[in-house]
Formats: structure tokens, C-alpha cells, sequence
């Protein structure tokens, strides 16, 4: 198969991560005998600083004309601490997932064997946790209008749906469920929010045309208490985006880092994948990055685009490596660590 992928390294570590999972998605090509042609392409404030925009035109081409994105992280702390910057890091991943039609981000939760005491919560708890977030991204209070008024001293952020939004979201979380064990949690604050009867009142319409699928609907402060509680009781889950993106930062430490975690965010015509953490910029060329999660990203890159096997060989020698102590400082203990890059070697090399 030959694939152009859209390579959008960002700022901090995302370049030195990004870095690891070419070179181990380049390894599994050669192994398979795929052809994989990147097409780098600026963003974030690395963007800012050339041409004074975080998702120029020219990005956007290139990302609309590939096959895929594979994305680094963005933030840098210039703007990080002007909370009057006119222009930011993030406003560019904003724009990116509005333009390329990016509405479903699918986050997994899953534990390793090897890193289950490593975790902040008991063995007990998180043994077996295998969950999926699936975050609306396009709509909500993030879109929504907003400014300030009287002078500067009352601001407001509007959170606006649409029956169609909730429909498309949920459309995904239940063919979702379908693949997995057919359980599907509608998250939300219902009793509260107009948005939220919205989203509850579409869902529940829909699950005649989902049989098999059972659902439960529970208030969001109740499903941040329980994912520390019993994380293994909850399977797909789908919100809206300000929930989602708290509720999936939670979830990410369950496994023990959030450099294992990967993500992707699903649109219609194209699919970006990227890493849930940070920039993470006081570690920015220092070659301690765990670049997992990114290349655990590649992983589901390949899968979706039908490639199980390829993915499979990905994941397994991340396993190898965490079973083995082939880790980056994060993940090391107090004993023997790797570099960013000695672990993208390793792991490609295992491929």
C-alpha cells in the first residue's frame, strides 16, 4: 500500500516524538512492504514564528490532500503565560479540527501487565481497564461565542449543539459499542444543561436503530469519581468536547504515564493521530521524552486504515519494551533509563 501521510511534528517534544514514530513506521513498512512518503508541514507556534499564523493555508493543503495526519503536540510557554496573546498554539489545533471536518476523538484507556503497580490507583482497581472515550471536537463551548463586556469585567463562553452534532458522535460510539461489548455511556449533565437534555434526548432516539447496544446515561461529576473508583466497569463512552478533554486527561493516568496514551481524532474524509500529552517544553531536546504514546498513535494509523497486522507488531514490541525496562525516564523507577531516541531504535529494530 502506498500512503501519504500529512507530518505535523509541533512544538517542545513534539518534533523529537514525532522523530521516533517515523522512523518505527518506516520500520513496519519495510516489513510489510508499504510505501509511506511524509509530508511535513508546520503548525503550533513553530507556525506563529515563520508566518505569523498557527494552521497556515499551506498546512491545510497539505493535511486535506493526504491520506492521514500524524501529529506531534503544540503550546509553548510565550504563550502560555500572555493570556493576551492575539495569536496562540492552540487557536491552530482549533481551526485544523474545524477545517478538516475532525468531530470524533477517540481516546483508549487500557492497562500494561508490566506497568499495573506503576499506576497512581490499586492493582484491584485498573486490572482488565479497557475503555474509549469518544469526544465530540468540533462543537460546544470551545466554537461557541465569546468575549467581554461591561468593561472587561463580565467575559462569557457560549456552548451551542446541534441535534446533527450529537447524531454523528453518537452514530460512532454505538457502531463502536457494536465491535466491542456492546455497552455504550452517554456522558452528561442533564439536569443542569439544555445542551446536555439535548444530547440525552438524541441518544435515546437513537437506540432503537442500535438494539443490541445497551446504554446508560450518567451525569459527568459522577463519571469522574468512578473512573478512579472502577474504571473497568465503563467500555465506550461519548461526551461532549469541554467534558470529554477533562474526563480523557483523567482517564490517561490510569495506565501509569500519559506518554503510553495515543489518540485519534476522526472526520469524514481524513483522520489525524496524535499523542494526548503535551509539548511538555522544559523537556524539549533533552532526549527524555517517552515517545509511546506517538508511535502507539502510528499504530492506529495503520489499523485504521485496515492494517491490523502492521499495528499489531507495533503495539507488541511496545509491550516488549515495557516488559523488558526499555523505557525512558518516566517509566523507569529509579532504574536504568533510555533516551527518546534509543528507544525509537530499539523498537524499530524489534520490528
Amino acid at each position: 500500500m502506498k500512503l501519504n501521510i500529512a507530518l505535523l511534528a509541533g512544538d517542545g517534544i513534539g518534533p523529537e516524538v514525532i522523530d521516533q514514530a517515523v522512523k518505527v513506521s518506516d520500520a513496519v513498512a519495510a516489513k510489510f512492504g508499504h510505501e509511506i512518503t511524509w509530508k511535513p508541514a508546520l503548525t503550533g507556534a513553530a507556525a506563529i514564528d515563520a508566518v505569523g499564523e498557527p494552521y497556515p493555508d499551506e498546512t491545510h493543503e497539505i493535511c486535506a490532500a493526504s491520506d492521514a495526519v500524524l501529529f506531534g503536540a503544540i503550546g509553548h510557554p510565550k504563550y502560555d503565560n500572555d493570556p493576551s496573546a492575539p495569536v496562540r498554539p492552540e487557536q491552530g489545533l482549533l481551526k485544523m479540527r474545524k477545517k478538516l471536518g475532525l468531530f470524533a476523538n477517540v481516546r483508549p484507556t487500557f492497562t500494561f501487565p508490566s506497568l499495573l503497580d506503576k499506576s497512581p490507583l490499586k492493582r484491584e482497581r485498573i486490572e482488565g481497564t479497557d475503555l474509549v472515550f469518544l469526544r465530540e471536537l468540533t462543537g460546544g463551548i470551545y466554537f461557541g461565542e465569546k468575549g467581554r463586556r461591561d468593561g472587561g469585567d463580565t467575559a462569557f463562553d457560549n456552548c451551542v449543539y446541534t441535534r446533527e452534532e450529537v447524531q454523528r458522535l453518537a452514530k460512532k460510539g454505538f457502531e463502536l459499542a457494536m465491535t466491542r461489548s456492546k455497552k455504550l455511556c452517554c456522558v452528561d449533565k442533564a439536569n443542569v444543561l439544555e445542551t446536555s437534555r439535548l444530547w440525552r434526548e438524541t441518544v435515546q432516539a437513537m437506540e432503537k436503530d442500535y438494539p443490541e447496544v445497551t446504554v446508560a446515561y450518567e451525569f459527568v461529576d459522577a463519571v469522574a469519581m468512578r473512573l478512579v473508583q472502577w474504571p473497568n466497569s465503563y467500555d465506550v463512552l461519548i461526551t461532549e468536547n469541554l467534558f470529554g478533554d477533562i474526563l480523557t486527561d483523567e482517564a490517561s493516568v490510569i495506565s501509569g504515564s500519559m506518554g503510553l496514551m495515543p489518540s485519534a481524532s476522526m472526520g469524514a474524509d481524513i483522520a489525524l493521530f496524535e499523542p494526548i500529552h503535551g509539548s511538555y517544553p522544559q523537556a524539549t531536546g533533552l532526549n527524555i521524552a517517552n515517545p509511546m504514546a506517538t508511535i502507539l498513535s502510528a499504530a492506529m494509523m495503520f489499523e485504521n486504515f485496515g492494517l491490523q497486522e502492521e499495528g499489531a507488531a507495533i503495539r507488541a514490541a511496545v509491550n516488549k519494551a515495557l516488559e523488558e525496562g526499555y523505557v525512558t525516564e518516566d517509566l523507569a523507577n529509579g532504574g536504568k533509563s533510555y533516551g527518546t531516541k534509543e528507544v525509537g531504535d530499539w523498537l524499530a529494530a524489534q520490528i
